[in-house]
């Protein structure tokens, strides 16, 4: 009797333990994501979503060394690839959940009179920041428009290299840069400090791809989370944090 009691004991006890899911995410997602697991959370009493943003590549390198994570969300298809490629998760867990745009943005104030990306070139436009493209999708699809429209070699020198695509839209809300390269979702949280100059037209689309992490110690929940991400509800947040537009 007493061990059928501790064996239920133990049984209802597991049920009601909270369970934490690991969410590694890129910058640009955090405040739609932030929303998302508040909602997540909500409908699955119990559950934490603990969230690590920052760059898409920086991550997916944390995961590859072995950082105990649930879910990985990137801003790029190519990190993504590189992950199935290193075996951390697996290509059929892979869904595409949201789009988004490259924009050239500048400071509120500024009265530079740029039109194209051409002007970049001009010796008064110095400082332009940018996500380090090794690491940053977003400086990578940057780099990729300049070099395909032969201005890298002239605008490189000019480049503010930052760690994720939000440091670079702080430099240019900060008034600390000319110009700078961010998603339009990155853009829309700070209308009031920079304004759009220019839609990059990028070499490939920008897709956001999400999988669950084949280690992951969560497995159910964590395919409930991106579940949840494409569903209506976790749509209608990417929607209004500008992404899908």
């Amino acid at each position: 009797m007493k061990k059928w009691a501790v064996a239920h004991l133990i049984f209802f006890h597991a049920l009601a333990w909270p369970a934490d899911l690991t969410v590694s995410a890129a910058a640009s997602l955090t405040q739609a994501f932030q929303d998302i697991g508040a909602q997540f959370e909500s409908l699955n009493p119990g559950t934490k979503v603990k969230f690590n943003f920052g760059a898409s590549g920086a991550l997916m390198q944390q995961i590859a060394n072995g950082a105990p994570v649930d879910v990985f969300a990137s801003a790029d298809t190519d990190t993504m690839d590189k992950a199935v490629a290193k075996g951390v998760l697996a290509l059929a867990d892979v869904k595409i959940f949201t789009t988004n745009k490259l924009v050239l943005i500048a400071p509120a104030p500024s009265t530079a009179n740029i039109q194209q990306l051409s002007d970049l070139k001009r010796s008064e436009i110095k400082r332009i920041a940018m996500g380090t493209p090794a690491s940053v999708p977003a400086g990578h699809y940057a780099q990729m428009t300049l070099e395909k429209m032969g201005l890298w070699g002239q605008v490189k020198d000019k480049i503010i290299s930052t760690s994720n695509v939000r440091q670079a839209l702080d430099y240019v809300a900060r008034d600390e840069v000319d110009a700078g390269f961010v998603y339009a979702s990155d853009a829309q949280l700070m209308s009031g400090k920079v304004k759009v100059l220019i839609t990059v037209p990028t070499v490939s689309p920008i897709q956001y791809p999400i999988a669950k992490l084949s280690a992951s110690a969560h497995p159910d929940l964590a395919s409930k989370f991106v579940a949840f991400v494409q569903s209506p509800s976790g749509q209608a947040v990417l929607m209004k944090f500008g992404f899908g537009n």
